[in-house]
């Protein structure tokens, strides 16, 4: 049986278009083709999440960059283009069907993020079944449609339709910064994300609140620290001191922080977290990837609380201090990476008084962070 998408997204709103292109209607013999059921994709659990702000520039790409889009029936994507435009892979994944239908030569590709994409009404296909292919991979030719250069492309998670302004703006063609969880529900799949909040002047480093990329247009970005609201950040432990700074002659790429044993560690900013574990050295290690290229790093923990994936709050408690790993006493080894690059904790954060500092930081494309002149 089928299994139809049942799309809850909170606190948005999409636009159904007016095109007269109209849904999508593939025979029942098509259908049971394209629309079946990912194996194993809810074999663990019930839930699953998708962290699009996560990708880098080479892991989305839309399928007819240079095309106009526009949304049918809040079903699939209706593109105009070109005469032998190229049709890219919108992520990287395995063809799973590339056959002619109904609707002209179609493929299906099983993205390794657990979603589907169908590229349909295409003049030939350049891929066959079982092909590993990269985001923005050629796939195929455009065709034609009512003696238009178009091709329809259409999402689906488990063989239900998404709403493909869940994913991306198709004005702009950029995938969504934000976090979707996909929850198993009977016979359907429910969609949701977290609500936005209305800023008015203040903001977080939560991912999901940074709908753009600021380095798209400039090659600097300024980070007035004074914005961030109290609730959106936190001294990642209280009542602590330091006991080997930032850098010197070891080059120390973090700070050393200790109180007692099996203490607090608060996650210092709304984020997500990519990593949870031991890692080498640093023993029981969690990174939290925040807006802009941020991550903050925390390691030599006794006990995390936090596993891949989890979205947290500023604040909140996500292991305990331990001497796991390269450790000598039991503390906190605290990191502050941008764009991959190590800086120095003490332009986020004042360790006397356990404030974060109230100077805006100039941000490089390079990865290069500074106090603003």
């Amino acid at each position: 049986m089928r299994l139809y998408l049942l799309n809850l997204i909170m606190m948005m709103l999409f636009a159904v278009s007016t095109s007269t292109a109209g849904p999508i209607h593939f025979t029942q013999a098509e259908q049971q083709q394209i629309f079946v059921p990912t194996p194993n994709l809810f074999a663990r659990s019930d839930a699953f999440s998708i962290d699009f702000s996560a990708l880098g520039k080479n892991d989305y790409f839309f399928p007819l960059p240079v095309g106009n889009a526009k949304v049918v029936d809040g079903q699939y994507l209706d593109i105009t283009t070109t005469k032998g435009d190229a049709v890219k892979a919108m992520f990287g994944g395995t063809v799973r069907l590339s056959l002619p239908t109904s609707y002209g030569n179609t493929i299906v590709i099983r993205h390794d993020n657990g979603l589907e994409t169908v590229y349909g009404w295409n003049a030939q296909n350049l891929v066959k079944v079982g092909d590993r292919v990269k985001a923005g991979q050629t796939i195929a030719i455009v065709g034609t449609k009512n003696g238009e250069a178009r091709a329809f492309v259409a999402i689906l998670v488990n063989g239900g339709w998404i709403n493909p302004e869940t994913l991306l703006d198709p004005d702009s063609h950029r995938l969504i910064r934000q976090t979707l969880t996909f929850r198993k529900q009977n016979n359907y799949v429910l969609v949701a994300q977290p609500p936005r909040r209305e800023r008015k002047g203040v903001m977080s480093l939560d991912p999901d609140d940074a709908d753009e990329d600021p380095f798209e247009k400039s090659n600097t970005f300024e980070l007035d620290l004074q914005k961030l609201e109290k609730q959106h950040w936190n001294y990642p432990l209280p009542g602590s001191h330091i006991i080997s700074p930032y850098g010197g002659s070891r080059n120390h790429k973090g700070v050393d922080i200790k109180t007692k044993p099996n203490d607090n560690i608060l996650a210092a900013f709304d984020g997500v977290v990519t990593r949870s574990g031991p890692y080498f050295g640093y023993g029981n290690c969690i990174v939290i990837r925040h807006a802009f290229g941020f991550e903050t790093l925390y390691s030599h923990q006794s006990k995390n609380f936090v596993k891949v994936g989890d979205h947290v709050k500023a604040g909140q408690v996500i292991g305990l201090t331990g001497r796991t790993g390269r450790a000598t006493t039991e503390h906190l080894h605290f990191e502050t990476h941008f764009k991959g690059h190590n800086f120095n904790p003490n332009l986020l954060f004042d360790h006397t008084n356990k404030k974060l500092q109230t100077t805006v930081l100039k941000l490089e494309r390079n990865g290069r962070v500074s106090k603003k002149k």
